[in-house]
């Protein structure tokens, strides 16, 4: 039909597009030692997660369904969110098929027209979305900066109730919120305050709980959003907070109410996780030595490395095409990296986005940060790598 033919014609041209400025995408499986995934503490391939796992399919099938709200409740569910819930030390928690889902669902449950969200500028795309799509007004602040939010939240008016949202550690730069100043922020503006821990939990914190903990500011946080499919290795995500805030969602959230629940053998899985995060502190112990460790080999190197301790380690290029090289040649070296482009970073900044995990070897790591350095001056990245 014409019709067709217009819009592939249009959809070609946008492709075209994505190939000329570097910004095309490929799906590639693993291989190669792991330096690119989420998955920090290996509870992914963990043997006590993956016999939960079986187990809970041979116990409860593959599927769950249904919505919860209907035939795909399961005890399974309810016993790991009041586990997740303790784990946290909140109320309650509601565990979702996705971190995406999560974010949206409680976004457009809570704020309400009139309604004013402050989102850092950070922030991932599964919170802009959520905010986009909520009925309240969005007003966005600048990366990590107390003083900015403060006079913000004091200028913007607002006739019904004040949001503030940030991630915990944020997943491109591998840095910190300042949660505790936001805490005293929003205490003083009456603001509530809502936190992405996507790339914190199961790692900080003595329960290993995420940033929250670590820094103490459980009372102040309205709602944490907690995927599972990252250092906990599984997958879903849990918010967690309040009783009201929990019932809520079970009510009105869309994503919630409308949506399959996950497969049920996912929370006899994640109940094992959470009993290794528990039982073996150690391992978060050797996830921080050894993001410790490839950053001061990257620094002794010349790479410029953000200061920062988290896992998460950018290294930047700025050029599209110059980071698919470097992340190419370092693939074929064996070492599973990949480049981080725009828009999921600004123009102008893409990079190398680094994640240890704890089944990397020192030698490894030592191994990666000179090939590192080899890629980048073969490219040419003088920004990168000091003479």
């Amino acid at each position: 039909m014409p019709a067709d033919k217009d819009l592939e014609a249009r959809v070609r041209s946008r492709l075209s597009a994505l190939r000329a400025s570097g910004l095309h995408r490929t799906m590639r499986s693993p291989s190669g030692v792991d330096l690119s995934s989420n998955d920090y503490l290996r509870l992914s391939v963990d043997p006590r997660v993956t016999a939960a796992f079986v187990a809970g399919v041979q116990a409860e099938g593959a599927g769950s369904t249904g919505s919860r709200l209907l035939r795909g409740e399961r005890r399974a569910f309810a016993d790991l969110e009041r586990r997740f819930a303790e784990f946290k030390q909140t109320e309650r928690s509601l565990f979702f098929s996705s971190g995406y889902l999560a974010n949206i669902a409680l976004l457009t449950a809570l704020p309400e027209t009139g309604d004013v969200i402050f989102s850092d500028q950070h922030n991932h795309a599964s919170l802009i979305d959520g905010a986009r799509l909520s009925r309240g007004s969005r007003v966005i602040f600048p990366h990590s900066n107390p003083a900015a939010l403060a006079r913000l939240l004091d200028a913007t008016p607002c006739s019904g109730h004040r949001f503030v949202v940030t991630e915990s550690l944020f997943s491109m730069d591998g840095d910190e919120a300042p949660l505790q100043e936001y805490a005293a922020i929003c205490r003083e503006l009456q603001a509530s305050l809502i936190v992405d821990e996507a790339h914190a939990v199961g790692v900080y914190g003595a329960r290993g709980s995420g940033l929250i903990e670590r820094f103490g500011v459980e009372t102040d946080v309205v709602a944490s959003i907690n995927p599972a499919g990252k250092a906990l290795g599984v997958g879903g995500a849990f918010v967690a907070g309040s009783a009201w805030v929990i019932e809520y969602l079970v009510q009105r959230a869309r994503p919630f109410v409308f949506s399959t629940a996950a497969p049920p053998a996912m929370g006899h899985a994640l109940m094992a996780s959470l009993d290794v995060v528990r039982d073996d502190p150690a391992r978060r112990q050797r996830l921080r030595a050894n993001a410790a460790h490839l950053r001061s080999r990257l620094r002794s190197s010349g790479i410029d490395v953000e200061k920062g301790e988290s896992h998460i380690i950018p290294v930047h290029i700025g050029s599209n095409d110059t980071a698919l090289a470097v992340a190419a040649a370092l693939q074929v070296e064996g070492f599973d990296v990949r480049a981080i482009r725009p828009p999921t970073v600004p123009e102008g900044t893409a990079r190398l986005r680094v994640s240890v995990n704890v089944g990397v070897s020192r030698s490894m790591l030592d191994q990666f940060a000179r090939l590192l350095v080899f890629a980048l001056r073969e490219a040419g990245v003088c920004s990168a790598v000091s003479s």
